[in-house]
């Protein structure tokens, strides 16, 4: 599963998407986001917007002013070098008070009315400026509906899982958008308390339960998650958990109508043969230091010590002690003891 987040701030248009739709990884538009509208201005706000547009017109009349006077200053020096030549060609001046006026003809005058030129823009920029605070949010002319946005693709191929933010508005970046996975990839994810979970290994056998299907899924083990989380039982008990992420091996037709975020039981078998001889746990009491049940020999119970193997939380393994077929007592109470008479209900 990935969450799309929007890359940054702005005005977010409708998603048009909706849960199921498929996308193409690269190609599928799944959010439009354009430049937000700037805030409202309050009465004192816009007397000072209103104030400065006023001085910056002023300030590009005076940079206008400047302007003329310094083209009026270079056509004066032009005219004057001039002159000068003339007067240089009859040795009435000398070669000093020629380069002068060169100088001041190409360069002083050059620079000044350049000087002047640069100066009126920044006024006219700053004046724009100004105007731009006193636009009315929301879209105009100069802004149609269909103006330039940032797009978001989708960065994978699958299906929209969900829509996080459907209607438009504004968003802040990284603001979860929508949810796009791929049905067809679908992994299980439960958490087991930490000193279970030192059990499971990479490659076990799994049986999916109780996902709504007949029959139990078959699994494996793809990964057991090396970190483990606080999280609080029904009780009210802090536990350590441990996620442990399943692959699912049964054919996709099998399972096509489970989807994201759907509720099944995985067993993991830790350990399994084809032929076990098994008690019920509830046959099972301690008897010092070993494990005993009670056998049905001719209508009275035998206390019967077993060596036991594997244990499930419901049944257990036996390794010795009884054999197939033989009859034990089921939740022995503290008035069956060795050689007491029994009968079966």
């Amino acid at each position: 599963m990935f969450v799309v987040s929007a890359p940054l701030a702005g005005r977010m248009r409708r998603i048009e998407l909706e849960a199921g739709d498929s996308v193409v990884a690269g190609e599928t538009i799944v959010a439009r986001i354009e430049p937000s509208d700037p805030s409202f201005l309050d009465r004192r706000s816009e007397a000072e917007v209103r104030a400065g547009i006023r001085a910056s017109e002023a300030a590009r009349a005076h940079a206008a002013a400047e302007l003329r006077r310094a083209q009026a200053e270079r056509d004066f020096a032009i005219t004057e070098l001039k002159r000068y030549e003339g007067l240089a060609a009859s040795r009435t001046i000398s070669q000093n008070d020629l380069e002068s006026a060169r100088r001041r003809a190409s360069a002083t005058a050059e620079a000044a009315v350049d000087e002047a030129v640069a100066g009126l823009r920044v006024s006219e920029s700053e004046l724009e400026q100004a105007k731009a605070r006193l636009m009315a949010p929301g879209r105009s002319a100069d802004r149609p509906a269909d103006c330039d946005c940032i797009t978001v693709r989708s960065p994978v191929s699958g299906s929209v899982l969900q829509v996080l933010a459907e209607s438009e508005g504004i968003v802040a970046s990284g603001t979860p958008l929508l949810e796009i996975g791929d049905p067809g990839k679908l992994e299980v994810v439960t958490d087991l308390l930490s000193t279970e979970a030192v059990k499971v290994r990479t490659g076990q056998r799994v049986l999916i339960e109780r996902w709504g299907g007949d029959n139990a899924l078959e699994g494996v083990v793809r990964q057991v998650e090396p970190c483990g989380f606080t999280k609080i039982s029904a009780l009210g008990v802090e536990e350590q958990r441990v996620k442990v992420v399943i692959d699912i091996t049964e054919s996709a037709e099998q399972w096509r109508t489970l989807g994201h975020g759907y509720r099944v039981e995985p067993r993991i078998l830790l350990w399994e043969s084809p032929d076990v001889l098994q008690l019920p746990l509830s046959a099972l009491f301690r008897n010092g230091e070993e494990w005993a049940v009670f056998v049905n020999r001719d209508g009275r119970a035998r206390l019967q010590t077993v060596a036991i193997g594997h244990m499930n939380g419901i049944d257990a393994e036996v390794l010795k002690g009884v054999a197939a077929g033989d009859v034990v007592v089921v939740h022995p109470s503290d008035r069956v003891s060795d050689g007491a008479r029994i009968q079966p209900r």
